[in-house]
């Protein structure tokens, strides 16, 4: 979210931006609300100062000089409270309008209109050519008894699946190699709620509106009530996270922290949730797209240096790139484009495994800045002794389960079925090679 006066003096910028990231949103529209609550908030103080004048008249006055008094109160008063009605009305319509505010993207970030404008930056490794026709992950894993896609359907619904075996040795190693590697590069270790409160989805940009929209949000809502520590019960709205980036980010929210302490680093295991109602009817079979999968994902909070927080997005995508190199995996970046970029994002780039099944390259990360778009939501802040300033906050994917599981079985896969483990994670699954069972 961006601070109402920036937004008045760069209405033009923020209307290209609304442009170029295809938001739907018309800036002159939200000026106008913004107008109407200052000046009905003006309105409100002026008939409140009347009825405080009218208080203080004193008490020596004349019956009827009570009566009109007491009546001309008692009308400022139902004035007041038509007026804070309207006010409250208006303030939630420009919330509304306030959250799909985008940040303005970089300089440097290419527009375009979708993933298909996101240009290619680097590449890393060979395409395997293979002296065979290789197999997609579907039927290695089965031959190999690792996911179990059938039962995973009847148990867990749409896109539901088992990991058995030798993948679970092999998710698990990759996600300890990956902690590992964080906690190397000065990350704390965290393994946050999954289950969180509303403002913290709000917070990091997971809503597309001030609140949530069943219709849009890809996010599982718990739909039971729970009790609270007195044994009452609580109606507060609790949610699902897709990353661990929501509960890390909120970890600080309401907070002042100190410049010295920053940058502060952080990584975070969970367990990962997304109902891809925006991708009905894409990528159906397989483990690509899932509703659930295991995750560990940086966080970076740092102080409102822009340079500075460029350096560190490329610091975190450089250690996703350091897990890719160590498992051998060919990859590339692409930055992100203005239609392929979320409103809060100020600067992105994703990495990209190649996947021989699908016979081009899959998202397997993505690093982001959001210079303090989140920072205002969540309400974090730093100070040098002398002033508050909202941080920066970063995330970016240390790595994720599923689709990095798929690049590792297809571009290791061997002629007669078995799929070579990369050196790195050989002590994690116990062997060198998984073999059809």
């Amino acid at each position: 979210m961006l601070d109402i006066k920036f937004i008045r003096e760069n209405s033009d910028k923020l209307k290209e931006a609304i442009k170029n990231k295809g938001i739907e949103l018309d800036l002159d529209y939200l000026l106008s609300v913004d107008k109407d609550r200052v000046a009905m908030a003006q309105e409100i103080e002026m008939r409140r100062a009347e009825k405080n004048q009218l208080s203080s008249m004193g008490m020596n006055l004349t019956d009827v000089e009570q009566k009109e008094i007491s009546t001309k109160g008692r009308m400022i008063r139902n004035e007041i409270a038509r007026l804070e009605t309207d006010y409250r009305e208006v303030k939630g319509r420009l919330k509304n309008l306030m959250a799909r505010v985008p940040n303005i993207p970089s300089p440097d970030t290419p527009v375009g209109k979708n993933g298909d404008d996101n240009p290619e930056v680097s590449r890393f490794g060979e395409i395997p050519q293979f002296s065979f026709v290789p197999k997609d992950h579907i039927e290695l894993a089965k031959n190999l008894d690792i996911i179990d896609f059938e039962r995973g359907v009847k148990v867990g619904g749409y896109r539901g699946y088992y990991l058995k075996n030798e993948g679970v040795m092999l998710v698990f190693g990759m996600m300890m190699y990956a902690l590992n590697k964080m906690i190397s590069k000065g990350y704390s270790p965290m393994i946050p709620p999954t289950l969180v409160k509303e403002f913290a989805l709000f917070g990091s940009g997971y809503f597309k509106d001030a609140e949530f929209n069943p219709e849009i949000d890809e996010i599982y809502q718990i739909a039971n009530f729970e009790k609270n520590q007195l044994g009452e019960q609580s109606k507060e709205n609790k949610f699902l996270v897709g990353t661990a980036e929501p509960s890390l980010l909120a970890y600080y929210s309401g907070e002042v922290l100190k410049k010295e302490d920053l940058p502060l680093k952080m990584c975070g295991f969970s367990q990962c949730y997304r109902s891809e109602i925006g991708s009905y009817g894409k990528d159906t079979k397989g483990i690509y797209r899932v509703h659930e999968f295991m995750k560990v994902e940086q966080v970076v909070i740092a102080d409102d240096d822009v340079e500075a927080s460029k350096k560190i997005q490329e610091e975190m995508l450089q250690i996703s790139k350091e897990i890719h190199e160590d498992f051998k995996l060919p990859y590339r970046i692409v930055q992100i484009c203005t239609g392929d970029m979320s409103p809060g994002k100020y600067r992105a780039f994703d990495i990209e495994a190649w996947l021989p099944g699908m016979n081009r390259f899959g998202e397997t990360g993505s690093a982001s800045n959001f210079l303090d778009w989140q920072a205002r939501r969540l309400d974090v802040k730093y100070t040098d002794g002398k002033d508050k300033k909202y941080v920066y906050m970063l995330n970016n994917t240390a790595l994720a389960s599923p689709r990095t599981l798929i690049a590792i079985l297809e571009n290791f896969q061997q002629k007669d079925g078995s799929v070579v483990v990369p050196e790195v994670l050989r002590g994690y699954v116990g062997k060198d090679v998984i073999n059809p069972k």
